[in-house]
């Protein structure tokens, strides 16, 4: 049996409703899905040309903090092939981004409602420019004192002897969740504008999600220390203020206007409304 599925959303405009079946749906997908993989390959390509450079800025943060003469170590042969080859992978992806969310948006774009294919280009530059200033927060502000810590923790007894792949793996993973929490303001405003949450109801939040960010900060951070998790407690804290002031300006966007009563004269009734055939 054919399950039938639109891929063309009526606006009341006048816009033309296409069926497709559900077959035509997921040949689609996987035409998109293939060409993203393509468009990561030519970004690794890319990015593995300048894979040495990248990880020399990807290490600045721990080589400036470590003591002179000390530096990354590799305990098995291929570790920092294989970090290379990571780092050139994960910084293709970002390469290949426009590309991928095309693909992306030829998929689910004539799904969607005029005015929501309207919002999602300036969502996406917004979601993108959010992303790259959680990922730089943490890069120059939280990875010095992160490393400092464990350096100085150090004693005369114990020599830091970091790995390379480690690192990666420890730096890659704080930037992608800086870059996700700086997206914050960006998810509110997409559920203010679904419904699901309104001011009112992230305002009545507001205290738990203090105590969520420092449980998050606790989880994430690599350091024990609250200067550090003071560092991305924070950002939580105060991003989800703004998100509360976007779903504000959301939710007073959407309200509808009030309707003008008739005006009642001081001290009487309501005027009648004239009859039908009253001239």
């Amino acid at each position: 049996m054919t399950e039938e599925k639109s891929t063309a959303a009526s606006t009341g405009g006048g816009e033309e409703v296409r069926q497709v079946t559900l077959l035509e749906h997921l040949t689609e997908l996987r035409k998109r899905i293939l060409r993203c993989f393509v468009g990561i390959g030519v970004g690794f390509f890319i990015s593995y040309a300048f894979a040495e450079r990248l990880l020399e800025v990807l290490l600045v943060p721990l080589t400036r903090v470590l003591p002179e003469g000390s530096g990354l170590i590799a305990l098995t042969l291929p570790e920092k092939f294989f970090t290379v080859m990571k780092l050139a992978f994960v910084t293709g992806i970002f390469v290949a981004s426009p590309y991928i969310f095309y693909q992306l948006w030829r998929f689910v774009g004539p799904g969607l409602y005029r005015e929501e294919r309207r919002m999602v280009f300036p969502a996406a530059l917004a979601s993108a420019l959010f992303f790259v200033c959680g990922a730089l927060f943490g890069y120059y502000v939280v990875f010095p004192f992160g490393f400092k810590f464990f350096v100085d923790y150090a004693s005369d007894l114990v020599t830091i002897m970091p790995t390379v792949g480690e690192y990666f793996s420890l730096a890659v993973t704080l930037l992608i969740a800086f870059g996700l929490i700086f997206n914050l303001p960006v998810a509110i405003f997409f559920l203010a504008r679904m419904g699901v949450v309104t001011s009112r109801s992230l305002r009545k939040f507001q205290r738990w999600s203090v105590l969520l960010a420092f449980i998050a900060a606790a989880i994430l951070t690599p350091t024990p220390d609250a200067i550090n998790q003071l560092l991305m407690a924070g950002p939580i804290i105060i991003l989800y203020e703004v998100g509360i002031w976007v779903a504000f300006f959301v939710g007073k966007k959407k309200e509808p206007a009030p309707e003008t009563a008739p005006a009642v004269p001081e001290g009487g009734e309501a005027p009648a409304a004239p009859d039908a055939g009253e001239k």
